[in-house]
């Protein structure tokens, strides 16, 4: 069993968060951004940190954040498998004593370079990014995994409990990319949806997690 936590604090951007759920069917749901309070584990095997349209260093205007980065350190703590994608990325390094920083909007499909995590099977070489705050210091424990030119720390791993995030958005279906160019102007591109849509990652995750679990 997935655990899916949304973050989406706007109701007019849960587009990506609800495309993300989309992709595990026999999940569990959690909206951390209403309820403000984590949920109990239970019988999960790992947790999806999905994205957001707040930012990481926000959180006097959303409480609900800093309890969340308590819960995090509980999470790798205990080495329960976790997931952040997009702002979940964000959250992790941050929660870990990382730095977030908003540098502008990016709407693109880009190509990073990938480690040979597993998490990646599958994956790439285009995948979208759809972000506009970059973690610039990796939290205590996480390194890099995939890289860009101008973004190092496109996806980090903690050294050694089951955490993974990634900035980019596996999630890019086709609603998701539809939605996306209403909001931020995407153009439609010459590729394929299919050709950078990275759900592959969702079920390598639930591997890893069902292993580690």
């Amino acid at each position: 069993m997935i655990l899916v936590v949304h973050n989406e604090p706007d109701p007019g951007s849960r587009y990506h968060t609800e495309e993300l759920a989309r992709q595990f069917p026999d999940r569990r749901e959690h909206d951390f951004a209403s309820e403000g309070s984590p949920p109990d584990l239970g019988d999960v095997d790992g947790v999806v940190l999905a994205g957001s349209t707040a930012g990481v260093y926000e959180a006097d205007e959303h409480p609900w954040m800093a309890e969340q980065a308590e819960w995090i350190r509980d999470l790798v703590g205990e080495g329960v498998p976790t997931l952040g994608v997009c702002f979940g990325h964000q959250a992790i390094n941050g929660a870990l004593g990382g730095r977030v920083e908003h540098r502008g909007l990016r709407c693109a499909l880009v190509e990073p370079e990938f480690d040979d995590s597993p998490l990646f099977d599958g994956v790439g070489p285009g995948v979208a990014a759809v972000h506009g705050d970059w973690v610039v210091e990796a939290g205590e424990g996480m390194e890099p995994i995939a890289s860009l030119p101008n973004y190092p720390l496109f996806a980090t791993r903690h050294r050694w409990a089951p955490v993974w995030s990634v900035q980019f958005h596996p999630e890019c279906t086709e609603r998701f990319y539809r939605v996306a160019g209403e909001k931020h102007g995407w153009e439609p591109h010459e590729e394929s949806v299919e050709a950078f849509a990275a759900t592959e990652l969702f079920g390598n995750f639930r591997r890893l997690a069902e292993d580690r679990r």
